[in-house]
C-alpha cells in the first residue's frame, strides 16, 4: 500500500512546527534535567524524541554523549548504521552488541582502554566459515588486549557445535587482560576448560603454556558446555580461589561415566567466597538428568557453602525434599531459588517455610509436577517476592491465586501449564500485584472470559502489564485479543502462538493500537494473507520482531518482505519457530 501525503498531513506539519516553536521556549537546562532522569534502557525512547524537533534532537545528542553504557543487542545493525550510531556516544565503559551484521573493523572501532564490560552475541549461519567471523578476527588480532580496563567479557555464539568452537577458548584465555573478573562463554568445551585452567593444552604434543594471570582475579564464570563433570568442578574450585559466581549449563549427547556426582558437589566447599551457584542440565539433550547426585551432595553443599545468595539447579532427578530443603533452610541470605525438572520435589520441602524470616525475591519451580497449590500458598507468605515461576507445575490451581494476588512487589508471574481457570483469573485481576510480565501458556482451562475478567477489573495488572504469553491456549479468540489491545496501555510483547482461533481481526486491533513491539503469531492457522497489510507503516509503530512461522503470512513473496523491511530497517521477521526475539534458537534469519 502506497501512502500519499494528504491535506491532513499539511495540518499535521503545521502543528509540528508550532510544537517545535513551543519546545524552543523551554530552557535547554530543563530538558537536559528531564532526559537525565531516564534510564539507559530508554534508548529507543530517546531516539524517537530526537525525531520530534530540532530542539529535542540537540538535547538528545547531548544526553547520549553522557551514556557510559549502552545495550544494542535488540537491534541487528549493519556496519554502516552502527558506525553512524556509535559516534553519538561518549566514552563507553559497557556495550552489548548483536554482531550478526557487523564487521570486525566496526567492533574494533570502539574497543580501547575505557571499555570495562563487553558483551558480544553472534549468530553464525551454518555455511559461514569460521575465519570470516568478526569475533574470531578480534581474538586473532589481539584487539582484546587493547581494553586495558576490561573487567567483563561475554561472548555468545548461536549456531555450531561444541567441537567446532571449543578451541575458541585458546584464543580468548590468552588474549584476556589481567583486569578480567567476569567471563561468560557460549559454547565452550569442558575438556578445553580443564586443560587451560591447569595451564596446559594438548595439541599434537604436550606444550606447556605460561600460567594464566586472570585466574587469581576471576570472580564470575559462566559456561555453556558439553558436560558438567566432577573433574571440571574440582579444577574450577582449585584454580579459581576468588570465585563468587559459578554458572554452568551442559548439553551432553550421551551417557558419561564422569558425570557430576556428590564428590563434584563437595569440591565446591573450597570456594569460600561463592555466593551464586547454577548447575543446569538441558532437558533437550539425550542424558537429561544428573543421576549420580543425591541428597548427600546437597547436605554437604548446604553445610560448606551456607553463604549462598542465589541457587539454580536443573535436572537433579535423584535429589528429594530433604536435599532441596537443606539448601533452602541453611542459606539464610538466599534471595534467588530455582529448581527445574525435579521429580522428587514435593510440598514437604516448603512445610516450614513461613516459620523463618526470608529474604527471597525470586523463586522458580519449573516442571516440578508434585508441587501443589498448598506449597505455593505457603511460599506466598513471603511478601518480598518479585518473581514467581511455576511453569509446568500442573498440580497448581486457583486456590493459591488469592495469596499471590496480595504480593505487592510481584512483577513476574509464570503460571504456564498450571491448572488455573477463569475463576482464578478474576481473583488475580482484582489483586494488588503490579505484574509486568505474565505467562499463561498452555493453561487450557482459561478462555476469553478469564482474560476479560483479568483485565476488566480495577486491579493493578491492566496498568502494569508489559509482556503477556497466551501461547497454546485453545480457548483464546479475537474477543480476548481485542480486550488486550484496548486495556493494556503498556503492553510491548505479546505471544499468541498456536492459538488456532485468532484471526486477522486480532492483528488489526493490535496494529491500530501500535503499542506492541514484539509479536509471536507462530502457527496461528486462522490468519490469512490479509494480515500482511497491517505490517506496513504507519501501523504497528515501533515493531521490532514478529514471528509468522507456519501461518499464511509466510506465503508472501520476497518482494512483499523486501517492501516491509525497506520501511522498517530494524524489524526482524522470523519465519521459523523461534520464541520471541529468537533468543532460544540457532537459526540465521534472512530478514
Amino acid at each position: 500500500m502506497v501512502h500519499k501525503k494528504s491535506s491532513g498531513d499539511t495540518a499535521t506539519t503545521s502543528a509540528s512546527v508550532a510544537g517545535d516553536s513551543l519546545l524552543e521556549k523551554i530552557p535547554e537546562s530543563i530538558l537536559n534535567e528531564i532526559l537525565l532522569l531516564l534510564e539507559p534502557e530508554t534508548l529507543t525512547t530517546l531516539c524517537s524524541l530526537a525525531c520530534v524537533s530540532r530542539t529535542l534532537q540537540s538535547t538528545v545528542n547531548k544526553a547520549l554523549s553522557s551514556f557510559s553504557s549502552v545495550d544494542l543487542s535488540a537491534f541487528s545493525l549493519d556496519s554502516q548504521t552502527f558506525d553512524g550510531v556509535i559516534t553519538s556516544f561518549g566514552k563507553l565503559k559497557k556495550i552489548t552488541l548483536d554482531c550478526l551484521r557487523l564487521s570486525d573493523s566496526s567492533i574494533r572501532s570502539f574497543l580501547g582502554p575505557n571499555i570495562e564490560e563487553l558483551v558480544l552475541v553472534l549468530t553464525l549461519e551454518f555455511s559461514v566459515s569460521i575465519d570470516k567471523s568478526a569475533v574470531f578476527d578480534l581474538i586473532r588480532q589481539g584487539s582484546l588486549l587493547s581494553c586495558q580496563r576490561l573487567e567483563s567479557l561475554r561472548i555468545k555464539i548461536r549456531g555450531g557445535d561444541f567441537n567446532d568452537y571449543g578451541f575458541l577458548l585458546l584464543g580468548i584465555y590468552h588474549e584476556l587482560p589481567q583486569t578480567i573478573k567476569v567471563l561468560k562463554l557460549q559454547p565452550a568445551s569442558a575438556l578445553e576448560t580443564i586443560v587451560f585452567l591447569k595451564t596446559f593444552i594438548y595439541a599434537n604434543s604436550l606444550v606447556p603454556l605460561a600460567p594464566m594471570t586472570f585466574g587469581q582475579t576471576l570472580t564470575h564464570i559462566s559456561l555453556v558446555i558439553d558436560i558438567i563433570s566432577d573433574t571440571l568442578l574440582h579444577t574450577i574450585a582449585h584454580c579459581l580461589p576468588q570465585l563468587v559466581e559459578l554458572d554452568l549449563k551442559d548439553r551432553p549427547t550421551s551417557e558419561r561415566s564422569d558425570d557430576l556426582s556428590n564428590l563434584g558437589i563437595q569440591s565446591l566447599v573450597k570456594c569460600k567466597h561463592l555466593t551464586s551457584l547454577s548447575l543446569m542440565r538441558s532437558w533437550q539433550c539425550i542424558a537429561s538428568w544428573f543421576k549420580r547426585t543425591t541428597d548427600i551432595g546437597m547436605f554437604l553443599l548446604s553445610e560448606g557453602c551456607n553463604r549462598l545468595e542465589s541457587v539454580r539447579f536443573g535436572g537433579f532427578s535423584k535429589v528429594s525434599d530433604a536435599g532441596f530443603a537443606s539448601i533452602l533452610n541453611s542459606c539464610s541470605n538466599l534471595n534467588k531459588f530455582e529448581i527445574k525438572n525435579a521429580f522428587l520435589l514435593t510440598d514437604l520441602a516448603f512445610q516450614d517455610f513461613s516459620k523463618f524470616p526470608r529474604s527471597l525475591v525470586e523463586v522458580k519451580l519449573v516442571s516440578c509436577n508434585s508441587v501443589t497449590s498448598e506449597a505455593v500458598s505457603e511460599l506466598a507468605t513471603c511478601t518480598s517476592f518479585e518473581v514467581l515461576d511455576l511453569f509446568g507445575c500442573r498440580s497448581v490451581a486457583d486456590s493459591c491465586l488469592h495469596n499471590i494476588s496480595r504480593l505487592t512487589l510481584l512483577t513476574t508471574l509464570n503460571l504456564g501449564c498450571a491448572d488455573v481457570t477463569d475463576v482464578g483469573m478474576a481473583v488475580l485481576g482484582k489483586g494488588n500485584t503490579p505484574i509486568s510480565c505474565l505467562s499463561l501458556r498452555g493453561c487450557r482451562r482459561v478462555s476469553d472470559e478469564g482474560i476479560i475478567s483479568l483485565l476488566g477489573s480495577e486491579g493493578k495488572i491492566r496498568k502494569t502489564l508489559s509482556s503477556l504469553d497466551l501461547g497454546h491456549m485453545q480457548g483464546v479468540t479475537d474477543n480476548a485479543i481485542t480486550t488486550i489491545a484496548d486495556a493494556c496501555v503498556g503492553l510491548t510483547e505479546l505471544t499468541i502462538r498456536n492459538c488456532y482461533h485468532v484471526t486477522d481481526a486480532s492483528v488489526m486491533a493490535l496494529a491500530f493500537k501500535g503499542r506492541v513491539r514484539r509479536l509471536d503469531l507462530y502457527n496461528c492457522t486462522s490468519l490469512s494473507g490479509k494480515s500482511f497489510q497491517f505490517l506496513k507503516k504507519p501501523l504497528f509503530r515501533g515493531l521490532q520482531w514478529i514471528g509468522i512461522g507456519r501461518t499464511r503470512l509466510n506465503r508472501i513473496g520476497d518482494d512483499g518482505f523486501d517492501e516491509i523491511c525497506g520501511e522498517r530497517k530494524w524489524l526482524t521477521i522470523c519465519k521459523d519457530g523461534c520464541e520471541v526475539g529468537c533468543h532460544d534458537g540457532w537459526q540465521f534469519h534472512e530478514f
